[in-house]
């Protein structure tokens, strides 16, 4: 194994003084370096060669590893492990090739900052993300830490806590955290407006809800008109049941075949924040649905695939679980399901027609699955009186791959 060569330093606002003597010694002895031009120039110039960040990332990341047997040191924002370089460089080489120096996070800056219990607090960034997906961590009293992608970020923020129901929530931008400028501003969501800051900052919130807000769990089963649809929807009871069978994990991948408003594969995502879904749909306005509901449910990186499933399945990565709530009367699909899953990988399909039912009959023999029949009713008015109106029946196969 390669002794390491490549020193990845965390540096704060306050340059290299603030460096300990281990960060200062990797930097003095390095023969290159590496960094933003930020970074870069809180070192003198001392004739070294120094390597600057281009787009796309990558390509500056294969510059660096064509420096290997050189003493490479890459300066970083505060801890470069989380939502930093350092990361990222640790999925391009070995392990041991590497060192790392992390300096506070800004995570950790701003809750020494604010006297909060950084294990109580949701840490986030939006830096180079999609914003909607902070939409998710929404719930009454809780605390959440926020990379911003730059000054205009905080205004970004309050306009989604006031258009979701937390305009009185406590915002807090902090700019230049232990340097020389460091500031906090605070004041609540809906008094933010557009007031200029500085790209460097983090954004503390402390949610409080308006009185007439409803929290939406991450438990699968949200209520229905929390989805904009125009009827294909897999119904809350249903939809609860048929996320348990398919049983999300970090790290997994959902396809939603006939996704209709995509509220399984955004409930699969809602429900294991570090899984993976791609919803497939043939008709325009649904997945357009699908969109708009993936992004005020807090899921943005929701894969969205407009087209016939019978087209669309050969090019997609191969998932660890899939749900065919449309297209089974179309032959092929749940055969091309079944074969592209991983080994383990769940299958669950729900039908609510005769034609339907037969296929996952057939299919129930071949996958060695099982067949539950879900009868649900729900009150309502029947004239002046109340009672219940029952659901159409729904047919659901629930198999594992096990080869």
């Amino acid at each position: 194994m390669m002794p390491p060569w490549l020193t990845v330093i965390g540096i704060g606002d306050d340059g290299i003084d603030g460096l300990n003597s281990i960060a200062r010694t990797a930097l003095d002895g390095a023969d290159v370096l590496v960094g933003g031009s930020r970074h870069l120039g809180m070192v003198a110039e001392d004739g070294r060669p120094r390597i600057e960040w281009k787009k796309p990332l990558a390509s500056t990341i294969e510059e660096i590893i064509e420096r290997r047997g050189q003493s490479v040191a890459v300066l970083a924002t505060g801890n470069p492990m989380w939502y930093g370089i350092g990361a990222t460089l640790s999925r391009s080489m070995d392990p041991g090739e590497l060192c790392i120096i992390p300096a506070p996070s800004a995570f950790s800056l701003a809750a020494s900052r604010l006297g909060w219990a950084l294990a109580d607090v949701e840490c986030l960034t939006v830096h180079g993300r999609s914003i909607d997906r902070v939409r998710y961590f929404l719930n009454p009293d809780a605390r959440l830490i926020i990379l911003s992608n730059d000054g205009e970020t905080p205004y970004e923020i309050g306009r989604i806590l006031t258009d979701t129901g937390f305009g009185d929530s406590e915002l807090n931008v902090l700019t230049h955290m232990s340097g020389p400028l460091e500031e906090i501003i605070t004041t609540k969501a809906r008094a933010w407006g557009k007031r200029p800051v500085a790209d460097l900052n983090t954004i503390a919130v402390h949610c409080v809800a308006d009185g007439d807000y409803v929290p939406l769990s991450s438990v699968p089963g949200l209520p229905d008109d929390a989805f904009t649809h125009d009827g294909q929807l897999t119904k809350r009871e249903i939809r609860s049941a048929s996320i348990a069978a398919l049983a999300p994990f970090p790290g997994q991948t959902l396809w939603d075949i006939g996704a209709g408003s995509g509220s399984i594969a955004i409930e699969w995502m809602r429900s294991c924040p570090r899984a993976a879904a791609i919803a497939v749909e043939r008709n325009a306005a649904r997945a357009a649905n699908i969109r708009d509901n993936a992004m005020s449910l807090g899921v943005p990186d929701l894969q969205i695939v407009v087209a016939e499933a019978a087209a669309a399945l050969d090019t997609l990565a191969a998932p660890d679980a899939v749900f065919i709530g449309g297209g089974l009367s179309t032959p092929e699909i749940i055969e091309k399901c079944w074969n592209a899953l991983k080994p383990g990988g769940r299958l669950v399909a729900n039908s609510v027609t005769f034609e339907g039912e037969h296929v996952l009959m057939d299919w129930t023999e071949k996958c060695d699955g099982e067949l539950v029949r879900f009868e649900i009713s729900r009150s309502g008015k029947l004239g002046q009186f109340n009672g219940w109106e029952p659901m159409k029946p729904v047919t659901q196969l629930r198999a594992i791959k096990n080869e």
